[in-house]
């Protein structure tokens, strides 16, 4: 990759990160690839025959998502890493801060989000260097989808939601997967808890909302979420991003806003009886 960019390569012009034509584009992802993983061409070979499984079958849940709004974008996720039926970590961060103003949020294997994490760190980085400018949010999806391309039909699994703010465009809000997808929109929710999460989202989400409404929206989100997927829960981390970069919300107990849940529905229970 960094190979790719020091030959002497010029971006086509209007594109976001320098992928004109298509045998750049085939240029580009054998660098990108072999410079992530020396061995990864045998391994990515449609007729390689051998392919390393796992000893045993593992179950992923998670709950993560992100909205745009009148006042930025909102990321949030709950902070349970499950194995199958065990809680591997009650405290994990799945939403990571790439730079001021883009954060992702990652559901699917916890190694390999990790992984695709830092090299997307690093290229944002390299990038930033060489060009003395931020690559765009849409360019560093377009980016992320072509490494994680190559790695198709493989048990690699990532599922990302780029969100941030592009100095000359505003909110973004991207989502790109390990099949290498990539999804824009105002609204994505990823994991297991995710149709409870838009269950919540559909209902209450509008462009002219607050700053203080919209993270009470998400933090509602997270929590009936958590609530009712056995995958997720214990806390929930909270960002807003704006044009002034990324703010983070200290992390909450999931299990005091249960019971604070639980004794107003229980004060609501009780003056309906006094009312009757």
């Amino acid at each position: 990759f960094e190979e790719y960019f020091l030959s002497g390569f010029q971006p086509k012009r209007g594109s976001d990160f320098g992928i004109g034509e298509s045998n750049h584009i085939c240029i580009y992802t054998v660098m990108a690839l072999e410079d992530i993983c020396p061995n990864s061409a045998s391994f990515c070979l449609p007729n390689h025959s051998t392919t390393v499984r796992r000893p045993f079958p593992l179950s992923h849940g998670t709950t993560t998502l992100g909205f745009i709004f009148q006042g930025g974008v909102i990321a949030a996720a709950d902070t349970r890493a499950s194995a199958g039926g065990l809680v591997a970590c009650p405290a994990v961060h799945k939403i990571t801060p790439i730079h001021s103003h883009l954060v992702v949020t990652s559901s699917g294997s916890g190694a390999d989000c990790m992984l695709w994490e830092r090299i997307l760190t690093r290229e944002i980085r390299l990038y930033q260097l060489r060009h003395r400018r931020r690559l765009s949010i849409r360019g560093t999806a377009k980016l992320l989808s072509f490494m994680l391309h190559p790695f198709k039909g493989t048990e690699v699994c990532v599922a990302l939601t780029l969100c941030g703010w592009d100095k000359e465009s505003g909110p973004k809000l991207i989502y790109v997967c390990s099949d290498g997808a990539r999804l824009q929109g105002d609204i994505f929710s990823v994991g297991s808890g995710s149709p409870y999460a838009y269950g919540v989202l559909d209902g209450g989400l509008k462009w002219s909302l607050s700053k203080d409404e919209a993270i009470s929206l998400a933090r509602e989100a997270v929590f009936r979420a958590t609530h009712r997927d056995a995958y997720s829960g214990n806390n929930v981390d909270l960002f807003h991003i704006t044009a002034q970069g990324w703010s983070q919300r200290k992390r909450e107990d999931l299990k005091e806003e249960y019971y604070r849940d639980m004794e107003k529905r229980s004060k609501d229970r009780r003056g309906k009886i006094k009312r009757e």
